[in-house]
């Protein structure tokens, strides 16, 4: 088949170098003028490190990312006050996990496409016809490509979406919060900081920081707000939600870059995928949020899946939605957890946080957090 995908990130990629290694021809289209530097650390499990693995990419995956000894949460006076265990967290996954920036995942997918999968950056979607005997797509350059399949894995704001299946308002479903993520140079931070995942341990805001490899620091923001409207100036909306806190905060927002990633944090829901040569993948269609940390694992995974159905778009509906419905459905639940909304929550969180160092507690974390063994491939 021929298969056009809007979208260079990790649904589209992965999705790109499959159907590239099973002998399809791909053309990758991405509205961005090349590679998007900003992007987060993820912890990255589930699905999609099933995926990599499939795919002979987990040595790279290991390679760039790193092992972290805790999460630890510190209040405004750099008092640890509670922390999570990553290498006790490790385990309880047999070890099957590793923390790695977004942007090193896109470059590792990205480096391996197979020699005949096209990547045409700076190049959006601007007009879809979708007929019965295959699909036509004009691009922003005034290109236009025949293909037998368009498959919309261009984020949360997805452009094939709004074409195809209707103004994005529809099923975009925001759960309360704004969240940020940007890299700086501060060697202080950064020896701080260095193989550590420190938080705030605050009420309805919180900022994070880990050191990287290359001597800079990474940081992101989650704040609790009933106003879903991004701002017009996300560094000031930044500085003016954290610049009350304390700690190493101020100086990090001193570092705050005007072209810093931010965005909603909201969840895709969606009655169908696919309508009739067009599909979506990953977050087009089921984002999940921040808030259940496994966006990118089940990126990977459902664009895994969508690549061994592309004949039968029913059938990758059927074998994935259910993964993205539990995945949602758990991030809902644990919103009040996640970022504690209350004094009151935000000390039985740690209490919870010391509960977990028990034997068999942890892997039960573990096993609520991944979910049942998800099939990528199979009758």
């Amino acid at each position: 088949m021929k298969v056009v995908i809007s979208g260079a990130g990790i649904a589209g990629l992965t999705l790109a170098g499959r159907l590239g290694a099973l002998g399809h021809t791909v053309i990758v289209v991405e509205k961005a003028a090349g590679p998007r530097p900003e992007g987060y650390m993820i912890d990255f499990f589930g699905p999609g490190y099933d995926a990599a693995e499939r795919m002979g990419l987990l040595p790279r995956f290991h390679e760039l990312g790193y092992r972290f000894a805790e999460a630890g949460y510190h209040d405004e006076h750099g008092r640890r006050r509670a922390g999570l265990d990553f290498e006790r967290f490790a385990k309880s996954l047999d070890g099957r996990m590793t923390s790695i920036m977004r942007p090193d995942v896109e470059h590792i997918l990205r480096t391996a496409l197979p020699a005949g999968v096209q990547l045409r950056f700076g190049a959006a979607v601007t007009h879809v016809d979708n007929r019965a005997d295959g699909v036509s797509v004009r691009l922003s350059d005034g290109t236009d490509l025949d293909a037998d399949l368009l498959v919309g894995a261009d984020g949360i704001h997805s452009t094939v979406r709004g074409l195809v299946f209707g103004e994005e308002s529809q099923y975009f479903r925001y759960l309360g919060f704004h969240t940020s993520a940007f890299v700086f140079e501060a060697p202080e931070i950064h020896r701080l900081v260095a193989g550590r995942f420190c938080l705030t341990d605050t009420v309805g805001r919180q900022v994070g920081c880990y050191g990287l490899r290359d001597g800079r620091v990474a940081a992101f923001t989650v704040h609790r707000t009933p106003d879903p409207t991004r701002p017009a100036d996300p560094r000031a909306a930044v500085r003016a939600a954290y610049g009350t806190l304390g700690w190493i905060v101020p100086e990090v927002l001193d570092h705050c870059p005007p072209d810093l990633y931010y965005d909603q944090v909201a969840q895709i829901e969606m009655p169908r995928w696919s309508s009739g040569r067009v599909v979506l993948v990953g977050d087009a269609c089921g984002a999940v949020s921040l808030l259940a940390g496994q966006g990118a694992s089940l990126g990977m995974g459902g664009a895994f899946v969508l690549a061994e159905n592309l004949t039968d778009l029913a059938g990758y509906e059927r074998r994935w939605r259910p993964v993205v419905l539990d995945k949602q459905r758990v991030a809902r639940s644990g919103a009040r957890w996640f970022l504690p909304a209350t004094e009151l929550r935000l000390r039985a969180r740690r209490v919870a946080m010391r509960l977990a160092k028990l034997p068999w507690v942890d892997r039960r974390i573990a096993t609520s957090l991944v979910g049942k063994p998800t099939a990528l491939v199979g009758d």
